[in-house]
């Protein structure tokens, strides 16, 4: 079964290699968006593949409303939101195709596949990596304990309570006070799970504050800062969460299911498989300003390069790489730009590379993230000892959260110069 404007993968066995003039790997937003665009401005064949039986990405099991505003400019629910852009693909001529995986690369321009058909070697004339970015899980953050049911990471929640239709508990202990841990609230009172405490090891929740006070309001739940998780309780289903206080008081809180929210990290394996330069700090590869990587001819967008923005805003660096993989399938010469730094508390920069003769990053903005908070930021760029670019704002630098700064000051860069390095004070 697939998803209403995608096409079902043929049935074969046998090995294939076929070419298209782009491909497109990940139909979430930003994979969905970039092949609407190019499709629409008559790239040539354009092929989206994604390894999910549905294309759609993240929105598409995420129910609750708040998608569209920056792109559509107008509210929509996840799914209503995954089925617009999988649609606006297939109407503007571009191929979905869902359940199949790129498992590596057998040339510079061309990805190996697997799907229920079999083997592909697809060669393009230009590659899109829009393959997102994951919430890492228990065993990534290393939580001891013992491996009981009943532990999941918001994607996993999601799936199994709007996908699946399944149970997944009566009490929950969610980890991470962001963003998506509030829309784990959401999944968990559709699936009329309790909440019996948000845990940040941070001074404070990460959110919006209207998302903080209406679930007070509506939830009442408790939200413990400064306190962390240090081991998971049951045999067979998770009975209870033990966790540390700012004291360094323990107590265990009784819960049957646990949500790991937030902590992203790029789905990048297939980017380091293909020999890209990554970003030390994204963990992303490495990318200029019109989302070229360090091997022509394969540009990166999405949540891939900067973990985590919304999906509006990753759609919208789809329509930004569109732009830039035309300009090169045109022949428009590339210039390589130098890397852009950042120090502590900030963790990465997006867009990290910039020259003068490149085009604005998506938005006209550069994408900050900083590890902790940073009241009344003063922000400098500077390059060689030349300041390009000091700012300061009231608004407080908020850990989990993209800060934003503009994009003129990379037309006074010295293409022959140093790398820029950004500071917070």
């Amino acid at each position: 079964m697939t998803t209403p404007g995608t096409t079902p993968v043929p049935t074969s066995t046998a090995r294939r290699e076929r070419s298209v003039e782009v491909l497109v790997v990940g139909a979430g937003p930003a994979g969905l968006a970039a092949a609407a665009e190019l499709a629409r401005s008559g790239a040539g064949p354009v092929e989206v593949i994604d390894r999910e039986e549905h294309a759609g990405g993240i929105p598409q099991h995420s129910h609750h409303t708040g998608y569209g505003i920056r792109d559509l400019h107008r509210l929509m629910t996840g799914p209503a939101y995954a089925r617009h852009y999988t649609g606006l693909a297939a109407a503007s001529g571009a191929t979905v195709r869902t359940g199949v995986t790129a498992t590596g690369w057998a040339g510079p321009l061309t990805l190996e596949t697997t799907s229920p058909s079999g083997l592909e070697a697809i060669t393009a004339r230009a590659v899109v990596l829009a393959t997102g970015a994951r919430e890492r899980p228990r065993s990534a953050r290393l939580v001891p304990g013992t491996r009981p049911a009943g532990v999941y990471t918001t994607g996993m929640l999601q799936q199994t309570v709007y996908l699946r239709g399944q149970s997944v508990g009566r009490r929950a202990v969610i980890v991470g006070a962001e963003h998506v841990s509030y829309s784990a609230v959401m999944t968990l009172d559709h699936a009329g799970v309790e909440v019996a405490a948000m845990v940040t090891d941070l001074p404070r929740q990460q959110s919006y504050a209207a998302f903080r006070l209406g679930a007070g309001v509506r939830y009442r739940f408790p939200l413990l800062t400064g306190t962390t998780v240090t081991r998971l309780i049951g045999r067979g289903r998770l009975q209870g969460v033990e966790v540390r206080r700012a004291d360094g008081r323990t107590e265990v809180i009784a819960a049957d299911t646990i949500v790991f929210t937030g902590d992203w990290v790029p789905d990048h394996e297939l980017a380091r498989r293909g020999g890209l330069a990554v970003d030390p700090g994204t963990r992303g590869p490495s990318v200029d300003t019109a989302l070229r990587t360090s091997v022509p001819g394969v540009f990166a967008a999405g949540n891939l390069l900067h973990p985590v923005e919304t999906a509006d805003a990753v759609a919208l660096d789809g329509r930004h790489v569109a732009a830039s993989v035309i300009a090169y399938l045109s022949g428009v010469p590339e210039a390589a730009g130098v890397p852009v730094h950042v120090r502590e508390p900030l963790k990465w920069v997006a867009p990290g590379r910039v020259g003068p003769g490149g085009p604005p990053p998506p938005r006209d903005r550069f994408i900050l993230w900083t590890t902790r908070f940073v009241p009344r930021p003063a922000v400098e760029i500077v390059q060689d000892g030349r300041t390009l670019h000091r700012q300061v704002t009231r608004r407080t630098l908020i850990p989990n959260r993209p800060i934003y700064i503009p994009a003129g000051w990379r037309t006074a860069v010295d293409p022959e110069g140093g790398p820029v390095t950004i500071t917070v004070t």
